[in-house]
């Protein structure tokens, strides 16, 4: 009975391999169409910070973790931080100021680039695929914040025909 299940499992696995060979099954590696260079925006919604000015900045470097895995360094693009608004009726039209409720309450939007794995799916970095609202962490040497991607753009590769899809849709998800 063993010998059988053992033959058996042989015959299997030659199909599969077989069957991959002949292009009935994909493989991973065979999914990637192609390697470019992308910039995603990640949101922080409600970070709270005493100093004078955010210790993430455009320019550096931070260290991103992404579902709670660490990734690697990527570079910071640009970074927007708003102190928290709130809406006052001012002769019946309505005007947003500070909220002096909440006078170190900032919302952050910070533009990261990587290379990006480019597959059907999306884009494809550190195993993950980038989509809005993917759970993605930001850290540096004094600094730890959460948020989430909010945006995703892709820039052109060497796929002719990639790029025609891309530009045809504007949102590889």
């Amino acid at each position: 009975m063993q010998k059988i299940i053992i033959i058996i499992g042989v015959i299997l696995a030659l199909a599969v391999g077989v069957l991959t060979h002949n292009n009935f099954r994909q493989t991973a590696q065979k999914q990637i169409e192609a390697t470019s260079k992308i910039t995603f925006q990640v949101y922080m919604r409600g970070v709270t910070y005493t100093g004078n000015q955010l210790p993430v900045r455009s320019g550096e470097k931070t260290f991103i973790s992404i579902r709670n895995v660490p990734y690697t360094d990527l570079d910071i693009i640009d970074v927007k931080a708003e102190k928290r608004k709130t809406s006052l009726p001012v002769f019946n039209k309505p005007t947003t100021v500070d909220d002096a409720a909440q006078a170190y309450l900032y919302d952050v939007l910070v533009t990261l680039a990587d290379n990006a794995k480019i597959t059907k799916d999306g884009a494809v970095v550190g195993g993950n695929k980038i989509k809005t609202g993917l759970p993605v962490a930001l850290e540096g040497k004094d600094y730890k914040f959460n948020g989430v991607v909010s945006d995703l753009k892709i820039m052109q590769t060497e796929n002719r025909e990639l790029n025609e899809a891309i530009n045809n849709i504007n949102d590889v998800q």
